[in-house]
């Protein structure tokens, strides 16, 4: 069983930047490949980014391609979503996501094995 907890959101004007962290429970951490999603209001759950399990190989929807980056950091159990270059366009609920295979976290948002409830970022113009 892993437990994902979203934190970081927050209120940030267009073109700054913000940091989420998204901290498991649970020994099994580093066998989980991991992924960020967003909703944003009326629209459904999209990808964001995915990292493998050891961090060797990350993945990132167009939309974010430069901007974003995701990490992650098997000692403290978290994986990070750096966002720069913010845009009102990014205002969403956040939520990060666990899976045992990386396919099924860019193909997601179906099927994940586990996930987070979630962080709010809304960017102002």
């Amino acid at each position: 069983q892993v437990q994902l907890v979203e934190s970081g959101g927050g209120l940030v004007q267009a073109g700054g930047s913000l940091r989420l962290s998204c901290a498991a429970s649970g020994r099994t951490f580093s066998m989980y490949c991991m992924g960020w999603f967003r909703q944003a209001p009326g629209k459904e759950r999209e990808f964001v980014a995915a990292i493998s399990w050891n961090g060797g190989n990350t993945y990132y929807a167009d939309s974010v391609k430069g901007r974003f980056t995701i990490s992650r950091d098997n000692a403290k159990n978290t994986v990070y979503l750096q966002m720069n270059s913010l845009k009102p366009a990014d205002t969403a609920v956040y939520y990060c996501a666990a899976d045992r295979q990386i396919s099924k976290i860019r193909a997601g948002p179906s099927g994940m094995d586990y996930w987070g409830k979630g962080a709010l970022v809304t960017v102002s113009s």
